[in-house]
């Protein structure tokens, strides 16, 4: 499999001038090996529980908790209508202490502490290890893990995910092979946004045959304490946690306007309303999207006053709330009439 781009010695002009601009992933080695938390990861699991039980202020979270026959693959049941693995709410504390106590079993539980929010759980933590790419203001979030198996996902944010303690496997595939990753329910996800139902470890190619294109244009990287990956919007990746504890530190970002966080809902909207419209009719109206959504031919509002409040002219943040309010109230009528 290809690699994914390295680069040495990034400082916040290349990665804003260069790395950023050229909407690509990239390993950025070594980016964070002098943050006292990188610096424990590397001496030991111990060291590292240390130093994250000191900072701890107290908090509870959520573990995903699954059987050791997943494998740590966190996933569907057979049908497709649950998940294979549960969750409980520990301090975060128990959950270092476990993960140390499950070090050297051959068949442990998988678990996992996904997306934390660093500041309220770990205040401190900001202090002492400062992301020297982003504002102060892009507040980290913290997962940790066993040995573990993330499907491919994508983000709806820019993310720079940082490894502090044991070794990530990360497979990202450019967006455009969606057709060929085979995903799995848009509604009910294991983490909150679809994934591809192909196990990155396992491939079933007589199931899945269309991933073997899939995989032609995948890159891959491992990642040590102090390094870094920068993975651009909606770029799908999986990670593979390698080590009895994985610990890591991402950013999500976003510059858009906070009504743009979200495009999924579209899609699913548009699933819902478009899917089941004959073929031809479909095609029309991928023929209205390109040019209003996707505005394929340039604004199509050009020729309109620039004044003018509609959703195909500028819209300022009122306005376009006004304009999903308009679409919700819309919505509500339609399933209050039974057309739904």
């Amino acid at each position: 499999m290809q690699q994914i781009e390295e680069w040495q010695s990034v400082d916040r002009a290349v990665f804003e001038n260069e790395i950023f601009p050229a909407n690509r992933p990239a390993v950025l080695r070594g980016l964070l090996r002098d943050w006292p938390a990188v610096q424990a990861g590397r001496q030991s699991r111990t060291s590292v529980v240390d130093y994250f039980t000191r900072l701890d202020a107290g908090g509870t979270v959520t573990a995903m908790v699954g059987p050791p026959e997943i494998k740590g693959r966190f996933f569907y049941t057979d049908d497709f209508k649950g998940f294979n693995f549960g969750s409980k709410n520990v301090s975060i504390r128990t959950a270092l202490d476990t993960f140390l106590s499950l070090a050297e079993d051959p068949q442990p539980p998988a678990i996992a502490l996904q997306a934390m929010h660093v500041p309220d759980l770990m205040p401190t933590f900001l202090q002492d290890n400062t992301m020297p790419l982003l504002n102060g203001d892009v507040a980290p979030r913290m997962w940790i893990s066993n040995r573990s198996m993330i499907a491919p996902h994508f983000d709806n944010n820019h993310n720079i995910a940082c490894v502090v303690s044991g070794s990530r496997r990360f497979t990202v595939f450019p967006p455009e092979q969606v057709s060929n990753l085979y995903l799995g329910p848009l509604l009910k996800t294991p983490g909150g946004t679809p994934i591809s139902v192909v196990d990155l470890r396992e491939p079933d190619y007589t199931r899945f045959p269309r991933f073997r294109q899939a995989l032609e244009s995948a890159q891959e990287a491992v990642l040590e304490p102090g390094d870094a990956i920068y993975i651009p919007i909606l770029w799908w990746h999986g990670v593979e946690s390698l080590d009895p504890l994985n610990i890591l530190v991402n950013y999500w970002w976003n510059d858009t306007l906070p009504a743009h966080h979200k495009p999924i809902l579209a899609l699913i909207h548009s699933v819902a309303l478009m899917s089941g419209l004959p073929a031809d009719q479909r095609e029309v109206w991928r023929t209205f999207f390109d040019y209003f959504a996707f505005q394929a031919e340039g604004d199509p509002a050009a020729h309109l006053p620039s004044d003018l409040r509609d959703v195909v002219g500028k819209l300022s943040e009122t306005d376009r709330d006004q304009v999903l309010a308009f679409v919700a109230e819309r919505l509500q009528a339609l399933l209050g009439s039974g057309a739904g």
